[in-house]
């Protein structure tokens, strides 16, 4: 006749029921998982809901750690810090733009100076742009051609020293007439000791008509009369 120990029996079903129970909450909290967070990067809400869930179905005869739940505590406070720190980061940078936007519209219809060899000249009145020398030179010469690669006008600067050297041009041709208005492009140049042609940089004021606000958070374009546009930072002078 089989002897059984109902007290033992009892111990060892009560154990086998632990160890089931065990199984069945891991996998409660792997869909837990799945369940917050999906596809997406894990956001605070999905952490603290993985965080209780994980509580509730913890391992009895192996308890979660205290250090270890502490640990995840601080996480998710870091978590928490990281996301308001962003969220403060974009309205910063959203209040940057629009004061940025309203200072550049403030610019439309004014003239600007910048670093360009192309402007639209007004060829009833003076021009007066701007050379930028790098060291001394013998000559420089700045030739004007129209928006037909036609050379309309050379002048002559001679010997200039280093720096920003000024030059102005009266809307004249070579032959002394005055020329439509319209785009014109403006090439400096002067020798080198070996009698080379060097370029040089050339500065020329523009109007401008219209600001262009990045749709990616990179910085405004300011569109010159011309059909040139120019970053805000380019800016050399800002006139009336």
């Amino acid at each position: 006749m089989a002897i059984v120990d109902t007290s033992t029996n009892t111990a060892v079903q009560d154990l086998f029921n632990s160890k089931v129970k065990t199984a069945t909450d891991n996998s409660s909290i792997s869909s837990a998982t799945t369940t917050a967070t999906g596809n997406q990067a894990m956001g605070k809400d999905s952490f603290l809901q993985l965080l209780v869930t994980q509580l509730k179905n913890q391992d009895p005869l192996s308890p979660q750690d205290n250090g270890a739940f502490v640990a995840q505590l601080a996480q998710f406070s870091s978590l928490e810090g990281i996301n308001n720190l962003n969220d403060s980061v974009k309205a910063i940078s959203s209040n940057v733009t629009s004061s940025q936007a309203l200072q550049a519209s403030s610019l439309v219809g004014r003239s600007v100076i910048t670093q360009t060899d192309k402007t639209l000249v007004d060829t009833s009145k003076s021009m007066t742009g701007s050379v930028a020398v790098t060291s001394a030179v013998g000559n420089v010469s700045i030739k004007i051609t129209d928006k037909d690669g036609d050379t309309v006008r050379t002048i002559d600067m001679g010997a200039q020293s280093a720096g920003t050297q000024s030059f102005i041009w009266d809307g004249k041709n070579d032959k002394g007439e005055v020329v439509a208005s319209g785009t014109y492009t403006f090439n400096a140049t002067t020798k080198n000791d070996k009698g080379d042609s060097v370029a040089l940089t050339t500065s020329l004021p523009a109007t401008v008509t219209s600001v262009t606000l990045s749709q990616t958070g990179g910085e405004m374009l300011l569109n010159l009369a011309g059909g040139t546009s120019i970053k805000l930072s380019q800016i050399q002078t800002i006139g009336t």
